[in-house]
């Protein structure tokens, strides 16, 4: 039988906290598994939307990933989920990562990736233990720091954001779940997952759990899915892939892994930014690549996909209109999923 993820919704900052709240709402009604709140610099926060779904649900996870490591002193975040759990009766879900780095640096920080999520992940697991910290690190540091709140459980998962080979290692060696982020194919996700996975093993450790982001479309009408995943997709490709053709590692595996050709992405890039509409840009392979789209039986397929690939949760950002009705439809396929 076809095994799928839990699947779950994926919030953010460009989000109104009261649509954060309704969609939570609907998403908990229609069956699915969590909301996890991603946040950038200059964005909205999601700790208010993230405490209102938490008041507002009672069995879904409260994901908050990623909280910046440079927006949120590694004692902040600790503090701020500690009241977050206690609110959502030991349902949320704490994610870190290191950010954007050219909106950390905005921000008058030297972005170090590596140092400060190992600096930061130190600190919140004994903070999160209830423990006295003393810490001095590359990129933060604490004295004697302890939470004088009663912790609602001991030790909660610490899920880090990591997609570079040495990020995921670390993310094996320190954390308990990975977050894999948007514009990521499976295929891709199969190679993070097995980076991951030998240095867990390797620091002796359980494989972490994972959590992948994927913008989604979900309609009766396979084509007009098509097309808003479309627009979705090419709207992050001009917005966060790099603007010159000189890409990190990491970006030249991801290219290579979603089986378009390099001098084709590389031409969908320009043209798109040099102001040419979607639809003339890209075609299905894009799709296919980077997104779930189509009718509910087709997404479910999709998720599958990423099952295989070892995601144990898929958060989906709903794109097009009508987000909750999205859901809805989406959940109703889920809930007849294997009869």
């Amino acid at each position: 039988m076809v095994e799928l993820p839990a699947i779950g919704v994926r919030l953010h900052g460009g989000v109104d906290p009261r649509a954060c709240i309704e969609l939570a709402e609907i998403a908990e009604a229609s069956g699915l598994a969590s909301v996890w709140f991603a946040e950038n610099p200059f964005q909205r926060g999601v700790l208010p939307a993230a405490s209102a779904c938490a008041a507002m649900t009672r069995k879904l996870r409260i994901g908050l990933g990623i909280v910046n490591v440079y927006s949120h002193h590694p004692t902040l975040i600790a503090m701020e989920f500690a009241a977050l759990d206690e609110l959502a009766a030991g349902r949320a879900v704490l994610g870190v990562g290191s950010g954007i780095g050219r909106l950390v640096e905005r921000m008058g920080f030297k972005w170090q990736p590596l140092a400060s999520m190992g600096d930061a992940i130190q600190i919140l697991r004994g903070l999160l233990a209830g423990e006295e910290v003393s810490y001095r690190g590359r990129v933060f540091a604490v004295e004697r720091a302890r939470l004088s709140c009663a912790l609602p459980r001991p030790n909660p998962p610490i899920y880090m954001a990591a997609m570079g080979d040495r990020s995921l290692a670390l993310c094996g060696q320190l954390a308990d779940g990975l977050i894999v982020s948007n514009l990521c194919p499976p295929r891709y996700t199969e190679h993070a997952v097995a980076i991951f996975r030998h240095a867990a093993a390797k620091a002796g450790r359980a494989a972490p759990a994972v959590v992948q982001y994927v913008p989604c479309v979900a309609l009766p009408d396979r084509e007009a899915a098509r097309r808003a995943a479309m627009a979705q997709i090419g709207e992050m490709m001009a917005t966060f892939w790099p603007a010159d053709d000189t890409w990190p590692v990491l970006r030249e595996t991801i290219v290579e892994l979603s089986g378009i050709p390099r001098a084709a992405f590389v031409a969908a890039l320009h043209r798109l930014r040099g102001g040419e509409t979607v639809e003339a840009v890209l075609d299905d392979r894009f799709i296919d690549a980077f997104a779930i789209a189509g009718t509910a039986e087709d997404c479910l397929a999709r998720a599958a996909n990423y099952r295989t690939a070892g995601v144990d949760e898929l958060a989906l950002t709903f794109a097009g209109a009508e987000p909750a009705a999205q859901i809805e439809y989406l959940g109703t396929a889920l809930s007849e999923f294997g009869r």
